[in-house]
């Protein structure tokens, strides 16, 4: 699933591409991606909406118009955004021009595309078909049960280390299950998890009561490290994702342990392990990243 630099480098992009773009004409076959409301409603409700900026909460997609609404996207497990133009052949969508968009095959399993009055075009390819669009009135969105409950951007100026600590107040459990926790700290996943708490040397089972101002310090610088070096990556491509014009980011190539097992450790020589935590596969090395 895409994470918080892979969805902010998305985000970024298209903040170059589309400000005061209009919609002008929908697509999908797959009509329960439209979250909500009916497709039909949702075509006339976006139709003729400006947008008029960009931004990301969490792994959202948020892409503000005028009157006030926001798209919602969210890409879920195998979805990515792309950015260029298509021509319809024989129910496919076919890239107009030569490059990833046509000759990377992760970029064509287009199930929406939303035309814009420029005549570009925002697709999004997903093999799963998992991915989410919801329009919304902003107030409403921000007041949202879902929305209010989407824990603090671990990248903003603000979010200092003393706020970082405070979350763990009175907080139990498995420091990586809850670093994934999106209702405790926004938009790590699994990959990122792995490499913070690696950089750390922080076993991934270890019992929060168990960590020390040290350990979270550790935590957090890490945190901020990975993530801002991912984004300058312009995210992980190991699977699905691709940027928005359908290329490979390069953060994969900086991952220390994320689907390393049975390698040497880089740090101690050790071997890297893969367990299971909550359906998850989870990296790390047991020398480096000792439980107590």
């Amino acid at each position: 699933m895409p994470e918080l630099p892979e969805v902010e480098t998305i985000v970024r992009d298209l903040r170059k591409e589309v400000l005061h773009r209009t919609f002008i004409a929908i697509w999908t076959d797959s009509k329960n991606m439209i979250k909500r409301e009916t497709f039909e409603s949702f075509i006339k409700r976006l139709k003729g909406k400006e947008i008029v900026g960009v931004r990301r909460r969490a792994k959202n997609i948020l892409i503000d118009l005028s009157e006030n609404y926001v798209l919602l996207i969210h890409q879920k497990i195998a979805g990515h955004l792309l950015f260029g133009e298509w021509k319809l052949e024989k129910g496919h969508w076919i890239s107009k021009k030569e490059g990833p968009l046509l000759n990377d095959p992760i970029n064509n399993y287009i199930h929406a595309i939303f035309t814009l009055d420029n005549g570009k075009q925002i697709a999004l390819s997903d093999t799963r078909k998992f991915a989410k669009i919801e329009l919304w009135k902003k107030d409403e969105l921000e007041s949202s049960e879902d929305y209010l409950k989407i824990g603090p951007e671990p990248l903003e100026d603000d979010f200092t280390f003393a706020n970082f600590k405070k979350l763990f107040e009175k907080k139990k459990g498995k420091i990586k299950q809850v670093l994934m926790d999106q209702n405790f700290i926004s938009g790590i996943g699994n990959i990122y998890a792995s490499e913070i708490l690696f950089k750390a040397k922080i076993h991934p089972e270890e019992e929060i009561k168990n960590l020390s101002d040290k350990d979270l310090k550790g935590i957090y610088e890490a945190m901020r490290d990975i993530l801002n070096k991912a984004i300058k990556l312009r995210g992980d491509s190991f699977s699905d994702f691709r940027t928005l014009y359908g290329e490979k980011g390069e953060a994969q190539d900086m991952n220390k342990v994320y689907q390393k097992n049975g390698k040497p450790c880089p740090r101690c020589k050790g071997m890297i392990q893969r367990i299971t935590q909550g359906g998850r596969g989870t990296f790390f090395c047991p020398q480096c990243q000792i439980k107590r």
